[in-house]
Parts: C-alpha cells; structure tokens; sequence
C-alpha cells in the first residue's frame, strides 16, 4: 500500500516525465530514446568531453614548446572566453533540450540554411574530433609498456604516426559498439571512467604539490619563446594557446543527451556550467603545479611529443606511482572518445529526424531494444577510422587533424552565438527566465545576456582565426612542406563549410522535413510545423 508520501513522490516524477515528453513534442518530434540519464550521468558526459587528463596530457608538449612555462597562462584566458559561450549554451539549453543541440538551437534561432551548417560543421568537426582524441593512446600507452609500439620501434619515420593510427582504431572501434549497444551502458562506463579520471586528477594535484621544486613564479619564463619573430612573446604564446583552446569545449554534450535526461531543462543547463568550472580549476592546478615540479624547466622533453606532461609525471613521482596515474589517462581518454562518440551520434540522429542528410531514415532509426539510433553510431565510427587511414603515413597528422577539429567547433559554436546576439539586438529574446511546459522557470542570464553575448562571439570570432591562422611551426612545421598544409585550416574547413553548403542547396534544402515515424501528430492528423522550417 503506497504512502502519501510515496506517492507524492510518484506524482512528481510522472509530471516532470510529462513536461520533458511535452518539451519535446513542441518541437514536433515524438518521443524515441531511452530517458534515463540523471544528474550526474549528464554532468560526466560535458566533463568527460573536455576530458582534461586527456586534453592537457594530449597537448601539453604543444603549448610548451611553443611559450614556455609562462603557456600556463592560456589555460584561465580560454576559459573566460568559453565561460561566454557555456554561459550562452546553459541558457539555450533550460531552453531547448533537444538532441543535437547545436544544430537544434540554431534553427530555433535562426533559418534552417543556418541550421544546417551549423548541424553539419558540428558533426564533421565531431568525427575529426574523435581521430584526434584517439590520436591521443599513442603518447601514453607506449610509455607504460614498450609492447604498445606494435609498428616499429618507434625511431623509423613513420612509426609513431601508424602505430597512432592503429591504437585509434582500436578504441573507435571499443566506442562504436558501446554506443551502438545503448546509453545506459554509455553512462555506466562514461561514469566510471569520469569517477576515475576525477579522483585521479585530485591525486596528481595534490602529489605534484608535495614534489614542487620551485613557486608559482615560475609561470613568468618564456624559456625564450618569441625570439626574432615579428610579434615577439605574444606570436608564440597565440599560437601556444591552441593547446588550452582545444581542451575546453563540448560542454554541450550535456545538452546534447537533452532526450535522455531526467528533466533536462535544470539538469542540462547546471551540468554544462559545472563541467567547464571543475575543468578549469582541476586541470590549471595541474599545469601549474607541473612545472613547479618538474626538475629543469629547460629540458627538451617538455616540449616533445613522446615526453610532455607523461614526461613529468613520470620525473616527479615514484616509478610505479606515475605509471598508475597514466592508467587513469589512459581511461580519460577512452571516455573522452566515447563522449565525442556519442555527441556526434546524436547530432547525426537529429539532422537525419529532419531528413537533413543522405539516407536519413536509416540514420535516424531507433533500434527497438537498445533505445539508440545504432546505424548513427557506426557510420560515425567507420567515418573516423576513415580519417585515421587517409593519413596514415602523414607524421603531422596530430597536430593538424587537432587544428582543423578545434576551428570547425568554434565555427559551429558561432553558428549559435551569432544569431542568439542578432534575437538580443532585435529585442526578440526574452529578458526574465525561462519557462517550460510545465509553468516552472529555468535558468536565464537576465539582463546580463546582451554582453555575454557580445564576449561570446567576440571571443569564439578571435579565436577561431588565432588557431585557423596560417603558421608554419602549427600546420607544416616538419618536411614534407607544402602550401596547402600551412594553409590547411583554411583549405579543409573552407572545402567542408562550402561544399556542405552547395549539397544542402542544391539538393537536400526541398527534401528537409521531419520523418513521419519520428514526428508527433496533432489530432487533425497533421505533423507539428518546426520553427525556422522552410526558411
């Protein structure tokens, strides 16, 4: 027999099932995945994307090399800038939770061409994405064990970038069948991995801590960075800044599981903000006390590409100690793919539900038992390995695939803020919180959105042409040189942009509309029209 209590309880739950349904059949899609993410599930997906065992151990070397100790200082730089668009993203996020966030939102914000740019750039960004975090096992799995240079011995020309490859593979493979099984054993893992990663990042703080050799002033050496370049200090600590820049984002994907959420309105919005708030204060304590504690702040290694961040873990603490902590590396970056993984799919689904891509219906299936759209998880698993074995003789393909990755997400982020800012400047956005289905008010930036909106693309506008700008030491920095390479941020993601755009024109843009096996249908039996349809 229930109590009244139990059963207020039970009351509650089935209204805010009812609001989530309601919040997403006003955007005309019925309800087709397993809702089943709670608070933290949501949170450790946006934390596992950033992944900062996996970004700060990934690119480290990178920023080093390129501004010294004092490359530590891009670390707060970026995120005031990301804060801008979290800030932006919470909000569109308490209101619109809907699978493929970036693309959704940009259709509720703007027109459906700029819906599908923004949905398209996202997702080929998310598939790069997934190539350069797997990249990421062949600068630690080798330096636990020797046997994980199965290509060579390491020294030949193109050993470390095809034993790359093939460690990636491997793990695309391990995150395509996961995500094709379902989410509920996504967040499982995803949870776990993110528990670990946090407990683990805690521990290297704090251990770091007790093995400084020097204080905090040590981030004012440039170990000469800068010398006889025309902009000095500043040129190589812009160019050292791509290394924080590519850690600190896809805190969307809290967003992006808005249909697989408990009440996503308050969850999403909360889980983006925490995310990017424990990313910066774990991993700036990280960088920081590294090179507190590293014994030379000279020493080559620092800036190598098989030394880095490992490199110091493994100086500063006890043989066995350090090669525990790149254990839980080496999990940060198994669940950062798998939340990439993940994102991708999602957006993937959600642009196929509109038919917005080829062979849409197939893509935007839902299997009937696992809750997932299964043919999404492995396309987008095959189109990555596909980026892995295009370049699989290229030595430069980490740090250029990384570039090309991080310019498409700030892109695709732009794609949002920018018509978020011209609603504001119109007067069309409204100014007191959000409200949902269900008459409660969300989280809202208030009169404070105008100019977190204008730092917001001010900020992703700069930055996105600081790392797409054309440097030799970043896009072609070894033979062989071509121009296209140096260029190749400009080239590529110009070449994806414009030649996603001229097939959605000229062919796709009649076709769009929402499946009918995914639409909701009014008693009149007509579809819900979407917003910024046909536009």
């Amino acid at each position: 027999m229930s109590t009244p209590a139990r059963q207020s309880s039970a009351d509650s739950a089935d209204s805010a099932d009812s609001a989530d349904s309601a919040g997403l059949a006003e955007f005309g899609y019925a309800e087709r995945l397993d809702r089943s993410i709670g608070r933290f599930s949501s949170f450790a997906a946006g934390i596992s994307y950033i992944s900062i065992l996996t970004g700060t151990f990934q690119l480290f070397y990178f920023g080093y090399s390129g501004a010294g100790p004092s490359y530590v200082w891009s670390w707060p730089i970026v995120f005031v800038g990301q804060l801008m668009v979290a800030l932006c993203f919470a909000e569109l996020a308490a209101r619109y939770p809907v699978a493929g966030s970036v693309y959704n939102w940009a259709k509720k914000l703007g027109t459906a061409t700029t819906a599908w740019l923004a949905g398209w750039t996202m997702m080929v960004a998310s598939i790069v994405s997934i190539a350069a975090v797997a990249l990421a096992y062949q600068i630690t799995l080798p330096q636990l064990w020797s046997g994980f240079q199965v290509w060579g011995d390491g020294t030949g020309t193109y050993d470390f970038a095809v034993n790359a490859v093939i460690l990636a593979g491997v793990l695309i493979l391990f995150t395509t069948v996961v995500n094709a099984y379902g989410v509920k054993l996504m967040t499982r893992i995803n949870s776990t991995g993110v528990i670990i990663e946090l407990v683990a990042a805690v521990l290297i703080i704090v251990l770091l801590a007790f093995a400084a050799r020097r204080g905090p002033d040590v981030v004012t050496q440039t170990n000469g960075a800068g010398e006889g370049q025309s902009l000095g200090y500043l040129g190589a600590f812009l160019v050292a800044s791509i290394a924080s820049g590519y850690v600190m984002y896809g805190f969307d994907t809290a967003s992006s599981l808005g249909e697989e959420t408990v009440d996503p309105r308050r969850t999403a919005p909360s889980a983006i903000l925490r995310a990017i708030s424990a990313s910066f204060v774990l991993g700036g304590l990280i960088l920081l006390l590294a090179v507190m504690a590293v014994r030379d702040v000279k020493d080559p290694a620092l800036g190598s590409s098989t030394g880095g961040l490992q490199y110091v873990i493994l100086q500063a603490l006890p043989g066995g100690v350090g090669k525990a902590f790149l254990v839980c590396i080496v999990i940060a970056i198994t669940v950062c793919a798998l939340a990439v993984h993940t994102a991708a799919m999602r957006l993937m689904f959600a642009m196929a539900r509109d038919n917005n891509l080829p062979a849409s219906p197939k893509l935007a299936a839902v299997h009937p038992t696992h809750k997932t759209p299964v043919t999404a998880a492995v396309v987008i698993g095959l189109l990555a390995m596909a980026i892995l074995l295009v370049n699989i003789r290229q030595p430069q393909i980490f740090t250029v695939v990384t570039s090309i990755a991080i310019v498409m997400v700030y892109l695709a982020y732009l794609l949002v803020t920018v018509p978020m800012l011209v609603r504001r400047l119109r007067g069309d956005w409204p100014g007191t919180a959000a409200t949902g289905p269900d008459g409660r008010r969300y989280f809202s930036l208030g009169r404070w959105g105008l100019p977190v909106n204008v730092l917001a693309v001010l900020w992703g506008g700069s930055m996105a042409l600081n790392i797409a700008w054309p440097r030799r030491s970043v896009y072609n920095a070894t033979e062989p040189y071509h121009w296209y390479l140096q260029w190749g941020a400009f080239v590529f993601v110009g070449a994806i942009m414009l030649g996603g755009l001229a097939y959605y024109l000229g062919r796709q843009r009649s076709r769009t509309g929402v499946l009918p096996e995914h639409a909701v249908v009014l008693p009149a039996g007509r579809p819900l029209a979407l917003e910024g349809e046909g536009s």
